[in-house]
């Protein structure tokens, strides 16, 4: 469990920075350079990515059980991250719609992605993971509502539909992968039982 919680810290750690510490951030850029920093704050990343899943998996091979969700469950989960993938797509491609009327599409992909899997996770070690994954993206949708209002950011602005259709149909494909054959290669279990 323990390296469940230092990978969960270092990874989410270093992804609120900016809501923590954001004159941290930017005396770094400016004594290091932009690049220098999205170096050091990609390998920190990758490293409490890694630590991460590395302890979820090791905790999960001894599990504390709050609840047991039913089959059908899975399901439900499956149809949610619907969005999720379109949402995430949605994010790296130019403000179209979709972009727009979110503000902030990974946020609410990793809110739903979280809420989901809370769903059909009742362990210890997955009540900390994603629910420590939804909380940060609460905090941090707050944060830049702050930032917003401070003058510090803008919202996208709706640009043309293409944008849109790029970000369902990629959704999509991305989505199929997920359910046929990423999750399972990535996680080890199949997202919808009987797959």
């Amino acid at each position: 469990m323990i390296w469940l919680i230092i990978g969960l810290v270092v990874f989410l750690g270093v992804h609120s920075v900016r809501i923590a510490a954001p004159g941290f951030r930017q005396a770094q850029i400016d004594a290091r350079g932009l690049n220098a920093w999205k170096g050091i704050y990609s390998l920190l990343s990758i490293a409490g990515f890694v630590i991460l899943v590395w302890g979820y998996g090791m905790a999960r091979q001894d599990p504390v059980v709050f609840w047991i969700a039913p089959s059908w469950m899975s399901h439900v989960v499956a149809l949610l991250m619907i969005p999720v993938m379109i949402l995430l797509v949605a994010a790296q491609v130019p403000a179209g719609r979709i972009k727009a009327a979110v503000k902030h599409p990974t946020l609410l992909a990793v809110k739903i992605w979280a809420l989901a899997h809370l769903l059909v996770n009742g362990d210890l070690a997955s009540v900390i993971l994603f629910g420590g994954f939804l909380a940060w993206a609460v905090v941090d949708r707050i944060s830049e509502k702050k930032r917003l209002r401070a003058g510090l950011t803008t919202n996208p602005v709706a640009g043309p539909v293409k944008w849109d259709i790029i970000a369902v149909a990629g959704g999509l494909i991305l989505y199929v992968l997920f359910i046929l054959f990423l999750h399972k290669w990535l996680i080890g279990v199949p997202p919808i039982i009987g797959i």
